[in-house]
């Protein structure tokens, strides 16, 4: 019997390990053999490391450049015809839609296409935003069209509104609430007794709210409020949103904000903690909150599309509108005043971590996908 051939194919090396990294092992103990595709960076010898087969994917995540699309695409057509997968595995935008057309034109292979979010081109306005919509949906049509695929989405607006645009089937959708969080490694612990520490840790993008969580510890400063605020996550060149390097620095000599940069211990930052907030404009299902909750610890969000799906809005945390830094520094000053009430949401949190976040949980979701898709009798 042939060993299934399982191929990841992802626009970064650290995203898969943070990510999908728990997945790809379990399908491996599973006896799948395991083929990654990534743009090389310095985190593709830790993709070798776990026994992965690793492929150079030259891929470039803010490139509009056609001709460097098309041979993308070209590359992963000669890709799939090597190693002639039974199941690919593509996440996010870039690597769904070009992996998916490659796939339909190479043949053979079963698709998992994970959506983690909507990204940049579905927040921004104006009418080249649109047009750019209007091609990505019919690209995702086209990349989308195969008959053995299954979609996952971390929240239900994003599965509506790309289920319409790729007119995709409801036996092809599955919701899965984010990449799943260890909950030993993010174990819960009691709040600081010290000065509250509150942090966003991001990427540290636009989109991401690091404004107004600046503007909002601003006002909170001004108030007379006590307390910390600390950013942790470093620009992203990559993102036309990202934000400067400058900017930080004037924010750092203003006194407004600390500036943790890159942290590989984010557990131990989020116990350290007192509130985690981000003010995201978008989101699929973002991991932090996830972990924020897993470790005890009430968040603060917008009512956005995936940041409202990863909490219970009153009981795990608070909800506030996109791009306002007012009602933001309000909610965090509703909760810095009331320490049970912070006690209480963490205890909270910790619970629906429990209930719907275990790493263990997602696995098992995506290898039942895996399944259905693999076996003889699989017809979607």
């Amino acid at each position: 019997m042939n060993t299934p051939r399982l191929l990841f194919v992802i626009n970064d090396a650290a995203y898969f390990l943070s990510h999908r990294l728990a997945i790809a092992l379990a399908a491996q103990e599973a006896g799948f053999e395991i083929h990654v595709a990534t743009p090389d960076s310095m985190e593709t010898a830790n993709v070798r490391a776990h026994g992965f087969s690793y492929h150079p994917l030259p891929l470039t995540r803010s490139s509009a450049n056609p001709f460097s699309e098309i041979s993308t695409i070209c590359t992963l057509i000669r890709l799939f015809r090597y190693i002639k997968p039974d199941l690919l595995h593509l996440v996010t935008i870039k690597p769904v839609i070009y992996g998916g057309i490659a796939a339909r034109l190479s043949g053979g292979a079963a698709i998992v296409a994970a959506v983690p979010g909507l990204g940049f081109v579905f927040s921004q306005r104006g009418f080249k935003a649109n047009v750019i919509r209007f091609l990505v949906g019919r690209l995702y049509r086209i990349a989308l069209g195969g008959n053995r695929l299954r979609a996952i989405f971390q929240n239900p607006d994003d599965a509506g509104r790309i289920a319409r645009l790729a007119a995709l089937s409801a036996e092809q959708i599955c919701l899965i609430r984010g990449a799943g969080v260890d909950l030993t490694t993010y174990a819960a612990s009691p709040l600081p007794e010290e000065i509250p520490l509150v942090v966003l840790a991001a990427r540290m993008l636009k989109d991401k709210g690091v404004v107004e969580f600046v503007e909002a510890a601003r006002l909170l400063r001004q108030s007379g409020c006590n307390a910390r605020f600390a950013l942790v996550g470093e620009p992203d060149p990559g993102n036309p949103a990202s934000l400067m390097k400058a900017d930080i620095a004037q924010w750092l000599a203003e006194g407004t904000v600390e500036y943790f940069g890159y942290r590989s211990d984010i557990p131990e930052i989020l116990k350290a903690s007192s509130l985690v907030v981000l003010p995201s404009y978008h989101e699929g299902m973002p991991k932090v909150l996830l972990e924020a909750q897993a470790c005890g610890r009430a968040v603060i969000t917008t009512d956005v599309p995936g940041c409202r799906d990863a909490i219970t809005p009153g009981v795990t945390g608070l909800l506030v509108p996109p791009r306002d830094a007012p009602a933001l520094a309000g909610a965090i000053n509703t909760l810095l005043d009331d320490r049970d009430r912070l006690q209480t949401m963490g205890k909270a949190g910790r619970a629906l971590a429990e209930k719907a976040f275990d790493v263990r949980y997602v696995v098992a979701q995506h290898m039942e996908i895996y399944r259905s898709l693999t076996s003889k009798d699989s017809v979607i």
